[in-house]
């Protein structure tokens, strides 16, 4: 492993820049951007993948084999990854730093207390929502109605516990009420982080944060409890990205962590911003399916932050393909071409979606050492039948050295192919018609219901004049449609959103479709418990 500061020097960040965190890791001064003002932006390129099954797909993995490729052909580039969650990493993950060969490191420290970015969120998170009931039990001069506290309490950890609670139990001057918590990387804080071009932005963003509504039915914002600037004090440390490197010595940026199923899935916008100033090209992922992670990159991040990406890789896996042509998790070993071309059709989805933000893309076959050279010739068949470019990887196995194909084949794409970025709805639209395009343009849904309580909460929305905002769906990432267990590419489903929330501060409207959690539970045996016979 290199010293830090060494990987600083490769990445352009001047020692003046850099707040080391020990030998290996590091967070970036944000005054850095004034000295890069003039740079020019580098082109950036989007890694997303089909529709996550348990058989691996590999977006991170990929990420970083992609960006250890281009430096081993002689191309410069910086890598953009999100934060890991201890909810995945001690459920069913079990980390988020890649995998084999293709890994960014020191992955432990990655994967749990990092830099301490999640520990802030989940302070800043929790003094607001102690602050709301301090306020309530000493007088309540906002008149907070109890009954529509809009702000939870979040904890970065799965725990369907905490799903349904009683707070305020014993309180005299409080009256007991139903809450519940969110994971960490679901909430709005989370996405005010990886939203905000700064800490003023930041700033500007918690103040517009509605924490409730009074009795009166008008809206309380954060601003009105007068703990901005505590919140700040808590984040000022976290709003700078953090440095780290790949197995292969390369640097890497990470920063910010929202899941794509129930938050916009993409790291912040100050880190990406800061790479493509650094670097020619800037590699970066969206969490889950492209469904979620690369619709929210294109038509959230993208919009907010200015960028116009420049190429998409879409990962995919015969294992992954053959389980969506029906073939059993238990039998992925066995070579099955005809399970494979049935599934297909899932890449095909999701390559035609991407073609309709008008970015040339090319699709990653990440390699299993189960693969059989039947299976790998039919898919690149297939795929060159389709038009589409397409890239061997086995990067996991053999590094910098197996993603030589994918970096040439991208490097190509960068250079021929030019990139017509446009997101895929106009934010002014009606707040109905905004959802019904990603659910029938991008889930290929054949009708949208809404529940009673979706159509007032759309409708109260839309009275205080936040309906010219972006919409970031929560949705099971396991399919297509609202239910986890359709594999595949259906089409003509119904939809069911069965609630919406407004994230003011963050600056979209967040409808939950199906029986989406926004506090995951964990598996019967979760990665913790596999943990007991490894050195502590």
């Amino acid at each position: 492993m290199k010293n830090i500061n060494e990987i600083a020097r490769l990445a352009g960040i001047g020692e003046e820049f850099l707040i080391p965190y020990g030998r290996d890791k590091a967070k970036i001064d944000l005054s850095i951007n004034e000295t890069l003002k003039g740079n020019k932006d580098g082109k950036l390129v989007l890694v997303t993948a089909i529709t996550p099954t348990k058989a691996g797909e590999g977006k991170t993995t990929t990420s970083i084999a992609l960006h250890d490729g281009f430096n081993k052909i002689g191309i410069h580039s910086l890598l953009c990854l999100r934060e890991p969650s201890l909810g995945p990493v001690f459920g069913i993950k079990g980390g988020a730093t890649g995998g084999g060969k293709a890994s960014v490191i020191p992955s432990e420290d990655i994967n749990l207390h990092f830099t301490g970015d999640m520990h802030a969120l989940t302070s800043s998170i929790n003094l607001i929502a102690a602050v709301i009931d301090n306020h309530i039990f000493h007088g309540n001069a906002l008149n907070i109605d109890p009954n529509r506290i809009l702000w939870k309490r979040a904890l970065d950890m799965n725990d369907r516990a905490l799903r349904s609670v009683t707070v305020a139990q014993g309180e005299k001057k409080c009256e007991p009420r139903h809450e519940e918590f969110v994971i960490t990387v679901a909430s709005e804080m989370m996405a005010i982080m990886c939203l905000s071009k700064d800490l003023d932005d930041f700033m500007a963003r918690i103040n517009n944060i509605i924490v409730a509504y009074n009795k009166e039915g008008k809206p309380v914002f954060l601003r009105d409890l007068r703990v901005s600037h505590a919140v700040a004090k808590l984040m000022k440390a976290a709003i700078n990205p953090n440095l780290v490197q790949t197995l292969e010595g390369n640097p890497c940026i990470i920063h910010g962590g929202p899941f794509a199923n129930i938050a916009h899935g993409c790291n912040s916008i100050i880190a990406t911003k800061l790479a493509l100033k650094l670097a020619p090209i800037v590699v970066t992922e969206a969490g889950f399916g492209a469904d979620l992670g690369a619709e929210k990159f294109l038509d959230i991040k993208c919009r907010v932050a200015g960028l116009k990406p420049d190429a998409v890789v879409m990962v995919a896996t015969i294992r992954a393909l053959k389980m969506h042509g029906g073939q059993a998790f238990e039998d992925l070993t066995t070579e099955n071409v005809p399970a494979l071309l049935n599934g297909v059709d899932n890449l095909k989805h999701h390559m035609e979606n991407i073609a309709k933000y008008g970015i040339p893309s090319v699709v990653c076959i990440n390699h299993f050492d189960t693969d059989t050279e039947a299976e790998t010739a039919a898919l690149r068949k297939w795929c060159e039948e389709q038009g589409y470019r397409v890239a061997f990887c086995s990067a996991f196995t053999n590094g910098a050295e197996g993603a030589i194909e994918l970096a040439r084949e991208v490097d190509a794409v960068l250079k021929s192919t030019e990139s017509h970025y446009h997101p895929l709805y106009d934010t002014n639209a009606p707040i109905k018609d905004k959802i019904e395009t990603i659910c029938k343009e991008i889930y290929r849904a054949g009708n949208v219901v809404y529940t009673e309580e979706a159509e007032r909460q759309i409708k109260e929305f839309e009275d205080l004049g936040f309906s010219k905002t972006p919409i970031c769906i929560a949705k099971t990432p396991q399919s297509f449609t609202d239910d986890a267990k359709v594999l595949g590419a259906p089409t003509g489903f119904t939809i069911t959103v069965r609630e919406v929330r407004l994230s003011a501060g963050a600056g979209f409207i967040v409808p939950l479709t199906g029986a989406v959690m926004t506090m995951p539970g964990l598996p019967k045996v979760p990665a913790a418990v596999l943990m007991e016979d490894k050195e502590i």
